[in-house]
């Protein structure tokens, strides 16, 4: 009875929300340098790449807006060429099984979001994307490491993953997966803060973030190997893929010959504007989004 209101009351609610509409009024694209760019130009991009980051701030509605429709534009200019995949740090690797029995028909969507564990703004902000995979038969990848192992070496450090099964293994990045760079270990720290309190097993954490983007990076090479031209799309935090560092860096480590671009988006009140000291080079294409726009709910 109570997997039955469960699934009722998820019903309601997707029936009951939906994407904010895209709006090109909403936004600005440029290119790394501040020149103006379109969302056009970053849809021929899959041209020569094989990868298309697309980093994102997760309330960003109108960032959200602007994926959905390049995720189907990308599927409507290369679907009869190439081998696309929509890629998600929103699902995690040992769920892949539930994502693929949904995209196949053999779940109902209710069973899927009951077992899938889906972020709290999936309904409208990630469904859309999924639900055009689904419908042109294409493979969704559930890219993500389990949240339990990322807290896992958060607390204890990447040592503790050793003691994983050999089933568990199959849920994250080969074991030891390397070191971050020092620009993106840089990174994190200042984004951290000086605070003692902020410093506090603040390596463990660094690993755990390590662990996150590997994963998410040979989840990615996983299906760039066995394809022959293949075009990946995948939503990530922008931290992850901001200025090609993290996820990016791991993913050339698997297969150093891989062409990604990078596209970083940020909501910002002067969203006209392209700031050098802050916008430059975090993306090869940077979107900057309305920020006076409300921000998309995780409920």
């Amino acid at each position: 009875m109570r997997t039955i209101i469960l699934a009722a009351l998820m019903l309601t609610s997707i029936s009951t929300f939906s994407q904010i509409a895209y709006d090109e009024a909403q936004f600005r694209v440029f290119d790394a340098l501040g020149n103006s760019r379109t969302v056009t130009d970053i849809v021929a991009a899959g041209d020569a790449n094989e990868v298309i980051f697309l980093g994102e701030m997760h309330d960003d509605a109108v960032g959200h807006a602007v994926q959905a429709e390049i995720f189907r534009r990308i599927v409507e200019r290369f679907g009869a060429t190439r081998e696309i995949a929509l890629s998600l740090e929103m699902f995690e690797r040992d769920v892949q099984i539930v994502v693929d029995e949904y995209l196949t028909g053999l779940i109902s969507e209710q069973h899927f979001l009951l077992s899938s564990r889906p972020w709290g703004n999936y309904k409208w902000d990630y469904r859309p994307l999924v639900e055009v995979a689904k419908e042109k038969r294409l493979p969704v990848i559930a890219a993500n490491a389990p949240r339990r192992y990322i807290n896992m070496v958060s607390r204890n450090g990447r040592s503790s993953l050793n003691g994983l099964s050999k089933d568990a293994k199959r849920w994250v990045a080969p074991l030891p997966y390397s070191e971050p760079s020092e620009r993106y270990s840089a990174k994190f720290k200042a984004l951290m803060g000086p605070s003692p309190e902020a410093q506090m097993g603040l390596n463990n954490i660094l690993s755990s973030q390590a662990l996150w983007d590997a994963t998410m990076a040979h989840s990615i090479y996983g299906f760039l190997k066995s394809k022959k031209r293949p075009l990946v799309v995948h939503l990530v935090g922008s931290f992850h893929t901001e200025s090609r560092l993290g996820t990016v860096e791991y993913l050339l480590e698997y297969r150093k010959k891989t062409k990604a671009v990078v596209v970083t988006a940020r909501y910002e009140d002067a969203f006209t504007m392209f700031v050098h000291e802050k916008h430059k080079s975090i993306g090869d294409f940077v979107v900057l989004t309305d920020g006076k726009q409300p921000r998309s709910k995780r409920n």
